[in-house]
This record gives C-alpha cells, sequence and structure tokens, in this order.
C-alpha cells in the first residue's frame, strides 16, 4: 500500500493524535499503546485533516519551515503511517 498523491490524506478515527504533557511531545494513541512522535511527524499527521493530500502537505511545510526538498521525507513516513493504520485515504 502506497500513498495516492492526488487523494486526501484523513487521521485515522481509530487512533488519535495527542499533546502529551508529561513527555513533552505528540502522541498517536490507540487500543493497543502509544507511539512517541517528533516534532516533524507531528506536523505532518497535523495536515492529515481529510483536505491536504500530498503535495499540499509538502507545500505547507516547506513554506512553514522555509525548507525545500522535502518530497521523500514526507512521502516515505506518510507510507509509514498509512502501513500503520494511523491515516486513511478514500
Amino acid at each position: 500500500m502506497t500513498i495516492n498523491p492526488d487523494q486526501p490524506l484523513k487521521f485515522s478515527p481509530l487512533h488519535r493524535l495527542q499533546w502529551e504533557e508529561a513527555q513533552q511531545k505528540f502522541v498517536i494513541l490507540y487500543p493497543e499503546g502509544m507511539v512517541e512522535l517528533n516534532l516533524s511527524s507531528a506536523e505532518i499527521l497535523k495536515l492529515c485533516d481529510g483536505a491536504h493530500n500530498l503535495g499540499q502537505i509538502v507545500s505547507e511545510l516547506e513554506q512553514k519551515f522555509a525548507a525545500s526538498g522535502l518530497t521523500n521525507d514526507i512521502t516515505a513516513f506518510l507510507d509509514i503511517a498509512l502501513k500503520n493504520g494511523w491515516i486513511q485515504q478514500p
């Protein structure tokens, strides 16, 4: 399963993305446990709102962090997120 760049990405309703104050980081919560995220991963997942596709996510993050060439890294992370069920595509 790989990311379709033309379809929007949506965070899974079976998981919850939240800030964990005790650990000072974002985490994904799900019935079987928790995944700690670094800042970059959390920023990517926050844009998986059902309205953004891959290109829009890359564009927003490159603008936000004044960077370029993030497509491969973001795509690789989103492929992992899709395989783990953290995000969905229609």
